[in-house]
């Protein structure tokens, strides 16, 4: 039986299954109760009819009634409203025509181009096997000579970007978007303000990011459900070009804004609050969603995802959480930020699982050393400060001391700098033979 006779059979009996239709019995906050009508959890029900119809997804089962979560603004159901039931879960578009072009949360197109082509697939998707997966084993250059070099990034790997608000998140992805090697980057925008989308897409990202991207956005102001399925949306993408063997750079921001939106899903669903407020399908949401990027049989997804710690702290639920699950952490800190220090990456708190399997042994010594030096730096800092330091106590911060405008240097890049990882270890290298003359 051919795919295409098999596709005709199941539009057939879809088409000739009987069409049953439930009604709307109560609305409660961001919850609307339906009854009357046969579904399963996460499939989509249509309530009314018409233009003014509102799409829901079954979010719990009680009894004989289902508790939905609206993907738009529920103004005018009321009780009695028709529901029917779509046939199954939320599906999108995925096909080589996505490239360059700006969707919605539920991967509709939003920049005004032409309809969507290509395979409508649901955007919940198994991992790979942990034994089908390729190994990490292999660079993936960002083009910031930061990462490039003391937080190394595999293709394959899950990496995150720890930070506060407004300590540079989006001015390091727009970055990372330009002068990545990734044959095309997917970028989730969670929970943003409205105001700064389209500064980021124009600004930014840019034409010429935008040409190599598919974007996904999901503003602040739209209903919980459509921001959490934002990043399951750009996740499918991710993973259709993966399985066609491209090397894809998926970047999210942010996953705590996912979190934060499934939050809301869970306690308006009847879930109980657990650490901190956030219920335990919280926790759950995240380790399935991570766990679907990084390499497969064939093809990879390098996922960055950016986490907002909220006052700064590192230790919050969903930063904790997620740093378990990531295989490496990138750190930004205000205090370089607010100096003036772009990107403003604390390297001595930013570590890469993978670095050791992705670096030669003279790269891996100069990251090293150089990690040395700014921690013997770090240590004394104060004392230099305040004129309490002896010159000729600590070796390495003499050093370090010596050359620390060069460092300082190093770690700083222009938004439009572009650096090849090969210019990048070059640079790192002769900076460890300066700092050892």
């Amino acid at each position: 039986m051919t795919d295409v006779f098999r596709h005709r059979m199941s539009a057939a009996l879809e088409a000739a299954r009987p069409l049953t239709r439930g009604k709307v019995v109560g609305a409660v906050g961001l919850r609307v109760t339906v009854a009357g009508i046969d579904a399963r959890v996460g499939d989509l029900l249509q309530m009314g009819e018409g233009p003014e119809a509102v799409y829901a997804e079954v979010a719990a089962l009680d009894g004989e009634k289902l508790s939905c979560l609206p993907l738009g603004p529920i103004a005018g159901l009321g009780t009695g409203t028709p529901v029917v039931n779509t046939g199954g879960p939320l599906r999108v578009a995925v096909g080589p025509d996505l490239q360059g072009r700006i969707l919605d949360g539920l991967g509709r197109p939003m920049d005004g181009g032409p309809p969507l082509r290509g395979q409508m697939v649901s955007i919940d998707a198994a991992p790979p096997s942990a034994m089908e997966r390729q190994l990490v084993d292999a660079p993936m250059p960002l083009g910031v000579r930061v990462l490039d070099t003391l937080v190394p990034c595999g293709r394959g790997q899950r990496i995150g970007i720890f930070a506060g608000s407004g300590v540079g998140k989006s001015t390091l992805m727009s970055m990372i978007t330009r002068g990545t090697s990734a044959q095309l980057n997917v970028v989730a925008l969670v929970g943003e303000r409205g105001r700064e989308v389209r500064e980021f897409i124009e600004h930014d990202l840019g034409e010429e990011g935008l040409a190599r991207s598919v974007v996904v956005i999901a503003t602040s102001d739209t209903p919980p459900l459509v921001r959490l399925r934002a990043g399951a949306v750009a996740t499918r993408i991710a993973e259709y070009y993966r399985d066609e063997g491209a090397d894809v750079l998926l970047m999210m921001d942010s996953v705590t804004r996912a979190a934060m939106a499934q939050r809301e899903v869970g306690l308006s669903v009847g879930e109980p609050p657990a650490t901190r407020g956030y219920p335990p399908s919280v926790f759950a949401m995240l380790a399935s969603l991570l766990e679907r990027a990084g390499p497969g049989a064939r093809g990879s997804i390098t996922g960055l995802y950016t986490v907002l710690v909220e006052g700064d702290d590192h230790n919050e639920p969903i930063a904790d959480a997620a740093r378990s699950i990531l295989d490496g952490h990138i750190v930004l800190d205000r205090k370089l930020a607010t100096a003036g220090h772009f990107p403003s990456i604390q390297a001595l708190d930013s570590i890469s699982r993978v670095a050791n399997k992705i670096t030669t042994p003279q790269q891996k010594a100069d990251a090293t050393e150089i990690r040395r030096l700014m921690a013997a730096h770090r240590d004394i800092r104060e004392l230099v400060e305040i004129g309490a330091y002896v010159p000729g106590t600590n070796p390495d911060a003499d050093r370090a001391t010596a050359i620390w405008p060069h460092i300082n240097a190093f770690l700083r890049q222009g938004l439009d700098e572009r650096v090849t990882a090969e210019q990048a270890w070059a640079q790192l290298h002769a900076l460890i033979e300066a700092a050892g003359a």
